[in-house]
């Protein structure tokens, strides 16, 4: 099985994130759990979410304590959370900055396993024109980690988004995706 912890804020789109990786899993013909866990539920409130998925059903129903990959959209958030909390040794941590998976690594203090960053605000700020950072996080997300195929989740997003947003704003959101992609960076 596996198992990602999301943290971000809430309005940054974590929720909405965890669940398209969840679906797109879904349609690749997984089992699927995704689910948020909000503290006070206000815009701009640390929240954390998560995915599960497995070849069989999943008969866990709580939240992810072990994770195989932490999903940080909201780099703030390093200096008050312990986004490594149960992070397995071998796991992955993704962070959304401009800073580079070394000076992450050191300052999360995290020895083990791998690092990626990727400045997914920039990139949502110059495909979509605004810091909506959720759906570039997905690109690197499949970069250091290939939970589905790059195809499954495209699909999936022009099958939530074309109706609801309309085909430019679709195109931006999988420009940034594949972006993301292309410019995580691990170590």
């Amino acid at each position: 099985m596996i198992e990602i912890r999301w943290h971000g804020r809430g309005g940054q789109g974590a929720k909405t994130a965890s669940q398209f990786i969840g679906e797109a899993a879904l349609e690749a013909g997984k089992y699927i759990q995704a689910f948020p866990e909000y503290g006070p539920e206000r815009a701009g409130a640390p929240i954390r979410c998560f995915t599960r998925i497995d070849d069989k059903p999943i008969t866990i129903h709580s939240p992810v304590t072990d994770p195989q990959a932490v999903v940080v959209i909201d780099p703030t958030l390093l200096d008050s959370i312990d986004v490594t909390e149960g992070l397995k040794e071998d796991g992955i941590i993704l962070v959304n900055s401009d800073q580079g998976p070394k000076i992450v690594r050191e300052k999360l203090k995290f020895q083990h396993g791998k690092v990626a960053t990727v400045d997914a605000t920039k990139i949502s700020l110059e495909t979509l024109g605004i810091p909506m950072p959720n759906a570039p996080m997905l690109g690197a997300l499949l970069k250091v980690k290939e939970i589905v195929s790059m195809d499954v989740l495209i699909d999936q997003i022009k099958k939530k988004f074309l109706k609801k947003i309309g085909e430019e704003k679709t195109n931006a959101n999988l420009d940034g995706i594949k972006r993301a992609y292309e410019e995580t960076k691990i170590g």
